[in-house]
């Protein structure tokens, strides 16, 4: 995988939630497809919810990383923001002491 540490956090912070009623609703409608397809057809509907399964873990690991990285990059923004006001108010404050020297010595 591409991002093995970022996945490695998503392994380690997400929890995902119980879902109770939607796992039931999937399993009683699973069980009457089954009952309803003949025997080829039924060996379809557990490699779709495998799919299904696959594309939601996926998509919650993207979800995950995208939102990490956009983090990421606000953090860097703010720090970049921070250090650029620290720089401007030192500016300033050496601006107003030298024009306070200035206004002293006349």
């Amino acid at each position: 995988m591409k991002y093995k540490l970022l996945k490695n956090l998503y392994d380690c912070f997400y929890t995902p939630p119980e879902l109770s009623a939607q796992k039931q609703e999937i399993e009683e409608c699973h069980r009457a497809l089954s009952e309803a397809l003949g025997k080829p057809e039924r060996r379809l509907v557990p490699r779709i919810i495998d799919a299904k399964d696959r594309i939601a873990e996926d998509t919650s690991i993207d979800s995950f990383i995208t939102g990490f990285e956009l983090a990421w990059k606000l953090s860097m923004e703010l720090n970049y923001y921070e250090n650029e006001r620290s720089v401007s108010c030192r500016t300033a404050m050496e601006l107003r002491a030298r024009f306070t020297s200035k206004e002293e010595e006349k």
